[in-house]
């Protein structure tokens, strides 16, 4: 089934036009560092019910390079033939000092005047340091070479951190730092939800590191605790002190650290959970929208329409005549596809 969702909640942002998105991508880079940035953004796409994300692979020359893993790929254009990006995403990994040399810096020089934010990930800060463009700046590499990177680059600030920020410039460190970097930009340009339903769909949970925001490290805990008892009792919904009693902290601290790392409050999110699993079933099974009901907390099938349709803008109808899984009539979807 197709659905696009509708912004009710504060927590939530309508879609803007497209971020415009370019990968340039050196040889031997990290496959899996490329994928976690891609599946997510691919991910928003769907669940936008439009183009959210337009991205570009590039390479310097417009030559097909080979990732760690022998994978090639055959990018649109070379480096210096594009531009207008939003983001720039610069890849390096493996063998990265091979492309350490002046020619790499002089492009990677002129392609940051075309973007409004660049992006370091993996080793390929190393070849933006090298360049010039984080002189003066914050800045993380992967861990393995963070020593050299630190007593190589005095100018710079370097933190042993997953991710950087540092105004117009982003660095990360590895391919599962990449993954949270994603979701923090998709949470940034389109509200926590969407966020919480792209994490879950990855196996996370969806939950901000605070430890690197804010360096409280019980709030993240709290919160990725809170979201899977949410997720563990769709079908029989507990309320705000029940929810509070089960993970030992008052009702009053659980709602504050809701609003702080989630934008939104617990009976918010847990409505939001129960929404996103209910357009699951009805995209994937054909159970009966009564039922469908009872197994996401409503007793009432009219108020389950009632609030579906609020979210969607569309009331849920399940077709008789599919089978599990096959594609329903509805021009958006919300479950991307795998």
């Amino acid at each position: 089934m197709r659905f696009k969702t509708i912004n009710m909640h504060k927590w939530t942002k309508s879609p803007t036009a497209a971020r415009k998105i370019g990968f340039v991508l050196f040889d031997q880079f990290s496959n899996l560092c490329l994928a976690n940035c891609l599946e997510p953004l691919r991910a928003a796409n769907t669940f936008s019910g439009c183009v959210v994300y337009q991205w570009e692979l590039l390479t310097l020359s417009g030559a097909a390079v080979e990732s760690s893993s022998g994978m090639p790929v055959l990018p649109r254009a070379a480096l210096s033939d594009a531009g207008g990006w939003d983001y720039l995403f610069v890849l390096s990994s493996y063998d990265y000092q091979t492309h350490d040399h002046a020619k790499v810096w002089r492009v990677l020089r002129q392609a940051a005047l075309k973007a409004t934010t660049v992006v370091g990930l993996d080793a390929a800060p190393w070849l933006m340091a090298s360049a010039g463009l984080l002189e003066g700046r914050r800045a993380t590499v992967h861990w393995d070479i963070i020593d050299s990177f630190a007593e190589t680059f005095l100018s710079l600030n370097v933190e042993q951190s997953h991710v950087v920020h540092d105004a117009n410039r982003i660095t990360c460190a590895g391919a599962m730092s990449a993954l949270d970097l994603t979701l923090d930009l998709i949470a940034d340009h389109h509200g926590q939800g969407m966020r919480l339903d792209i994490a879950h769909l990855f196996m996370q949970s969806g939950a901000p590191d605070s430890v690197q925001k804010t360096g409280a490290q019980p709030t993240s805990r709290l919160i990725r605790d809170a979201l899977k008892l949410m997720r563990d009792t769709i079908e029989t919904p507990l309320s705000l002190p029940q929810l509070a009693q089960l993970l030992s902290c008052p009702p009053k601290t659980l709602e504050r650290r809701f609003k702080d790392n989630l934008q939104a409050p617990p009976g918010t999110v847990y409505r939001h959970l129960r929404l996103s699993k209910a357009a699951q079933l009805i995209d994937t099974t054909t159970l009966s929208v009564a039922e469908i009901s009872l197994r996401c907390g409503y007793d009432n099938p009219s108020a389950f329409t009632r609030a579906f349709k609020a979210r969607y803008g569309a009331a849920p109808t399940i077709s008789h005549n599919r089978r599990p899984g096959k594609a329903q009539r509805y021009p958006l979807s919300v479950l991307p596809k795998p």
